[in-house]
């Protein structure tokens, strides 16, 4: 088996990231790999419902990506590892990772499972959804939400 060269973690920042930080980390150094984080905004602009207007020029899906660029940042910071790049996009989660980890030539794609059943599960999840589209290897890491 080679190793892999190119590792990208998807991050929703749910409190149990921290998990799915911590493997890829441990990943990117067994293999001396690469690391990219990338976290996707699902796109928000029409959807707004809420009772408060909106200005016109009031753009809520930038000040989210901002945002999450900023953590990205510091986490990627924090890391300590050679070779991390930050990466947010707009869109739908599934389709949007797996087209990153195409662009970036990305060998392993590392996403939480949050373990849905039921209704949950036939609705899909992003997991399921990057498994089935994925040009590469998937780590599926189990997450359970904290008590």
């Amino acid at each position: 088996m080679s190793a892999y060269k190119h590792l990208l973690l998807a991050l929703d920042f749910g409190p149990e990231h921290e998990l799915l930080v911590a493997r890829a980390q441990e990943l990117a150094r067994l293999h001396q790999a690469r690391l990219t984080l990338v976290h996707v905004v699902e796109y928000m602009g029409p959807a707004y419902a809420g009772d408060m207007p909106l200005p016109d020029d009031f753009e809520i899906d930038k000040m989210l990506m901002e945002k999450a660029m900023e953590q990205l940042e510091e986490l990627a910071t924090g890391l300590k590892l050679p070779d991390v790049a930050a990466k947010v996009e707009l869109g739908v989660a599934k389709h949007e990772i797996t087209r990153v980890a195409k662009e970036l030539d990305v060998d392993l794609i590392v996403v939480g499972s949050h373990g849905r059943h039921g209704l949950q599960l036939l609705l899909g999840s992003t997991a399921n959804g990057v498994l089935h589209l994925a040009h590469c290897d998937v780590l599926a890491v189990r997450v359970k939400p904290k008590p």
